[in-house]
C-alpha cells in the first residue's frame, strides 16, 4: 500500500513476552472465537480472557446509562474536562465495557480524561444500524449533559473503530458538530474484505472465518458491503473530525487503516497514521503488560492534548 505513514514505531521489545502472547492468542482466541463456536460461547470466552483487569489507582469506575444504553465510566481524580466516548471492538458480535477496561482505565489515568465505555447493541440480535444509532444517542446525551463538542472525543478499536468513523460521518450528514477528535485502533473500514493483509508472521487474533461470520450477522443482506454506512472507506470523508489511527503490521486489517488514512488525507482530513511493527490487532489491549501498548497509549494522550484534551 502507498499510504504514507506519519509515524512508524520503533521495533517492539519484550520478544519472549510477545511470543508467549502470540501463542496464547492463536490458541485461545483465533482458534476458538470463530465458527462453529456459538456467539454466546464467543461472548463468554472473551469475558473470561479479559477478566483479569485490575483497577487503576486514581481512577474511579462506575456504571450508568448514556443515551438509553448501559455504560461504564472511568473517572480520574483530577479530570481535564474532556470525555472519551469509547466504543469497544468485537466484530459487532461480542465484547462490552467490561472486556476493554485495560484500554479505558489506562487512557483515563494517562490522559486525566473521563472515559465512558458504551455498551452498544450487538448483532445478531441488533444488526446495522443499531450500534450507530446507540453511539449517536450517547454523543447527543453527552452534549445534553453539558459537554461541548470540543470536549468530546470518540474512539474505539476494530469494529469500535468502524463505529467511531461512521458515527462521525453520520453527525456530519445530520449537520451536527463534530467531536474534537477521533481515535481508532485498527478500525474496520472495508467490509468487502477485498484487500486483507497477509502478514508473514501471521495474525494471532483474527480468523477469516470469524470476519465472514461477523459480516453475515451484522450487515443486512439488502445493503451492499461497500455501502458508505457500513464501509467508511467508500464514503465522502470531507468534514471528518481530526483522526488518529494506530495499527499493528501483523494483522489482517492493516490495509483497512492504510487505505483509509490515504483517503482521509486526500479529502483534507487532519489524519495521523501510526504503524507498529511486530504487533497484532488491537495490541493496545495489553496495556500495563506490553511496553509497546503503553507507548501507543501515551501517544494517544499526546495527540489529544494537541487538540485541547
Amino acid at each position: 500500500m502507498n499510504a504514507a505513514a506519519e509515524f512508524t514505531a520503533p521495533a517492539a521489545d519484550q520478544a519472549v513476552l510477545r511470543r508467549l502472547l502470540r501463542g496464547a492468542l492463536r490458541v485461545l482466541f483465533r482458534g476458538l472465537v470463530r465458527p462453529p463456536m456459538p456467539i454466546a460461547g464467543q461472548r463468554a470466552l472473551l469475558s473470561l480472557l479479559t477478566a483479569a483487569s485490575p483497577p487503576q489507582p486514581g481512577v474511579k469506575r462506575s456504571v450508568a446509562t448514556l443515551g438509553g444504553r448501559p455504560c461504564e465510566w472511568h473517572r480520574p481524580l483530577q479530570a481535564n474536562g474532556c470525555v472519551l466516548l469509547y466504543l469497544h471492538g468485537g466484530a459487532y458480535l461480542i465484547g462490552g465495557p467490561h472486556t476493554h477496561r485495560a484500554i479505558c482505565t489506562s487512557l483515563a489515568k494517562r490522559g486525566q480524561i473521563e472515559v465512558c465505555a458504551l455498551d452498544y447493541s450487538l448483532a445478531p440480535e441488533f444488526p446495522y444500524p443499531a450500534a450507530r444509532d446507540d453511539a449517536l444517542a450517547a454523543y447527543q446525551a453527552l452534549l445534553t449533559a453539558g459537554y461541548t463538542a470540543e470536549q468530546i472525543v470518540i474512539g474505539g478499536d476494530s469494529a469500535g473503530g468502524n463505529l467511531s468513523l461512521i458515527t462521525s460521518l453520520h453527525l456530519r450528514d445530520l449537520g451536527q458538530a463534530q467531536p474534537a477528535a477521533l481515535v481508532c485502533f485498527s478500525p474496520v473500514t472495508d467490509y468487502t474484505c477485498q484487500q486483507l493483509h497477509s502478514p508473514a508472521a501471521g495474525d494471532p487474533l483474527l480468523h477469516p472465518e470469524w470476519i465472514e461470520q461477523a459480516i453475515g450477522l451484522y450487515c443486512p443482506a439488502h445493503i451492499p458491503r461497500n455501502d458508505p454506512g457500513l464501509s467508511p472507506l467508500f464514503a465522502d470523508l470531507v468534514g471528518l473530525a481530526p483522526l488518529l489511527i494506530q495499527v499493528g503490521e501483523d494483522e489482517l486489517l492493516l490495509n483497512d487503516s492504510l487505505r483509509f488514512a490515504e483517503q482521509a488525507e486526500a479529502a483534507g482530513v487532519s489524519v495521523r497514521l501510526e504503524r507498529y511493527p511486530g504487533l497484532w490487532h488491537v495490541f493496545q489491549a495489553h496495556a500495563g503488560l506490553l511496553n509497546a501498548a503503553d507507548f501507543a497509549l501515551d501517544r494517544v494522550v499526546h495527540f489529544l492534548r494537541e487538540r485541547g484534551c
